[in-house]
């Protein structure tokens, strides 16, 4: 064979050669077009599903929390008030006073103590302690008139040591022990010794005594017993 006809071939073997390799770089070129279109779609998928997030619920606001009840919203039923015992009945075993009643005295306009009405009874000063409390318990009496002996004709006779018994309202007897009798001048009555505080339950007792002023038909003094609180029944 000629050089010429080899020259031939060898151009159509080399052209065959170039449409094998182009047919299979083109195919080449497509598959990885392919891969690149494929990735390039899940790529943009991706990315639109980060852009565009999935609409979210809005969240359930939480219940209210309601303020503790500070009070009940219903007014209690109110109670009663307990009752203040007074001072009702009067012994002095030295005197033969026995269950004698008691009347509630007060004072008049200058704040002097009415004394009772009657001259066969005592009377309890409401402005003083309740027999049994802190305080003096203050009980007054007339000593005569002239319609005779008063309840406390002979409350000067009265000694340390001797019981006094003051009933209550509430069925409660309150017993004081004597502890000093003085007299002293009206116009020098030792108010604060007598209706001023003490440190626990105290007693007073209260008559005319001392002279006589027949002009003034009145006493110069005063008789005061003093007693402290012993027991209560």
């Amino acid at each position: 064979m000629s050089r010429t006809s080899d020259r031939r071939e060898s151009g159509v073997s080399t052209a065959k050669a170039g449409a094998v390799g182009d047919a299979r770089s083109a195919r080449r070129f497509a598959r990885i077009g392919l891969v690149v279109a494929v990735l390039a779609a899940l790529v943009g998928s991706a990315v639109v599903a980060v852009r565009t997030p999935p609409p979210r619920t809005a969240p359930q606001a939480a219940p209210a929390v309601l303020p503790p009840v500070l009070f009940d919203p219903v007014a209690p039923a109110p109670h009663p008030t307990a009752a203040v015992a007074t001072a009702t009945t009067l012994d002095v075993p030295r005197l033969q006073i026995s269950r004698s009643s008691l009347t509630e005295l007060g004072v008049d306009d200058a704040g002097v103590l009415i004394p009772p009405s009657s001259i066969g009874v005592a009377g309890w000063f409401t402005g003083s302690a309740v027999p049994g409390e802190v305080g003096p318990t203050v009980i007054a009496g007339h000593v005569d008139s002239y319609e005779g002996p008063g309840i406390f004709y002979r409350l000067d006779t009265l000694r340390p040591g001797d019981l006094v018994t003051v009933g209550r309202s509430d069925g409660v007897a309150i017993r004081y022990r004597v502890t000093d009798v003085v007299s002293v001048p009206k116009d020098a009555f030792p108010t604060r010794q007598v209706y001023g505080p003490t440190p626990g339950p105290e007693l007073r007792l209260i008559t005319c005594g001392g002279e006589f002023d027949h002009s003034a038909r009145r006493y110069l003094s005063n008789v005061v017993v003093s007693a402290v609180y012993a027991d209560a029944s």
